[in-house]
């Protein structure tokens, strides 16, 4: 892989082993990587294993097969989140000994009659004052205040915390960090100064800036990709049955990917080896093609016969 060098531009992929890598997570790749690319930056791997009862037996070694064999060069070693397990627990007691977070007892059962919003339930403040429970889960506070920011290619986004989310989980009661506290540590470990990913992700951004501030973290750009859907609309994913990417073939499968991009490639590529596709790609990335797209169906006209077994 290549060697790490100093650059104003970092950018990151950060998938988790969970299964084989599918066609939507492939365009989110492509994105990221295209963007770091056009901007001579470095593109670093991460893979997030931090959850060890929802990963699949051999899906780390899959992944980074399948993003090798279509022509991905990343900066520097692979990034293995679970290494970083010591930094996120120091982030951790630095909040709980400011009282910006604080141990929750309650259960999923205690919670079943707490509001529910677009986040999903709305944590009342339960145990914000003290709890007694033997085994517990570490929440961080939320406030009033307004958590915004511009993605740069869905505007203007905001999010009131504690009337949308309440405080939210840092560290799981069974002591497993939580995604929003280790994706926060990890990127200003790595320096990360732009993070493109799936637009399904977004509403997960404010309360990862609200934990950059409390632990005086830059904030890096963000860009939120439009997501891959079947045609029923459901995102396409391992829950909703995505096949893994093929081996062969890849140069037809990164043509649809840019074509989900929205970038609209020449006819030619389709027949075209993959360095080629690559070229053609870096050469001619243009992000704002996306402006404001927030979904894109595999039954689309310019995608028919390119993923065929892809979804």
């Amino acid at each position: 892989m290549l060697t790490r060098e100093s650059a104003t531009y970092v950018g990151r992929f950060a998938p988790s082993p969970t299964g084989p890598l599918h066609f939507g997570s492939l365009v989110a790749a492509v994105a990221s990587y295209l963007q770091a690319k056009a901007r001579a930056g470095q593109w670093l791997l991460r893979i997030e294993d931090i959850d060890p009862p929802r990963e699949q037996p051999g899906a780390t070694d899959a992944i980074l097969r399948a993003l090798e064999q279509y022509g991905f060069e990343w900066h520097g070693d692979v990034i293995y989140q679970s290494r970083s397990q010591e930094t996120h627990e120091v982030a951790i007691q630095s909040l709980l000994e400011r009282s910006l977070a604080y141990p929750c007892g309650c259960s999923r059962r205690d919670l079943a009659d707490a509001p529910r919003g677009s986040l999903g339930t709305i944590y009342p403040g339960t145990c914000r004052d003290g709890c007694d429970a033997e085994e517990t889960a570490i929440r961080l506070r939320t406030t009033h205040t307004s958590v915004s920011f511009v993605d740069g290619l869905q505007g203007l986004q905001s999010q009131e915390l504690e009337r949308e989310s309440g405080d939210f989980i840092i560290r799981r009661r069974d002591g497993l960090i939580a995604y929003h506290l280790a994706v926060v540590v990890d990127d200003a470990i790595e320096g990360i100064t732009e993070i493109v990913r799936g637009i399904d992700l977004m509403d997960s951004t404010p309360r990862q800036i609200w934990l950059q501030q409390l632990l005086g973290y830059p904030t890096p750009n963000y860009i939120h990709i439009p997501v891959v859907t079947h045609p029923n609309g459901d995102k396409l994913s391992k829950l909703t049955g995505a096949a893994g990417i093929p081996e062969l073939g890849t140069a037809r499968v990164l043509v649809a990917a840019l074509i989900a991009l929205q970038q609209e490639p020449p006819e030619e590529l389709r027949r075209a080896g993959q360095s080629a596709v690559w070229q053609w790609a870096i050469e001619n990335w243009c992000l704002d093609a996306m402006q404001g797209q927030t979904a894109v169906s595999t039954d689309s006209e310019a995608l028919a016969g390119l993923g065929d077994g892809l979804w």
